[in-house]
């Protein structure tokens, strides 16, 4: 069974933007954006996942990996 993943470090650098400031941002909890960047997240809901990519202006398979 393959794995999704998050990998939001890439995009946080290339947009120079802090995960403190994408927390705020996106409207999500700092300690829930510290478990998103460290990949200790099950699931995340679409709302979620589409506030981070407003405020890091990309689309979700730049944040979203898959390995088989």
């Amino acid at each position: 069974m393959g794995t999704v993943s998050l990998d939001l470090e890439p995009v946080l650098q290339e947009k120079g933007i802090s995960l403190d400031e994408l927390a705020m941002q996106a409207g999500i909890e700092d300690n829930k954006a510290d478990k998103i960047k460290r990949g200790q997240v099950s699931a995340i809901r679409f709302t979620t996942l589409a506030s981070i990519c407003d405020v890091l202006d990309c689309e979700p398979g730049d944040i979203l990996g898959y390995t088989n």
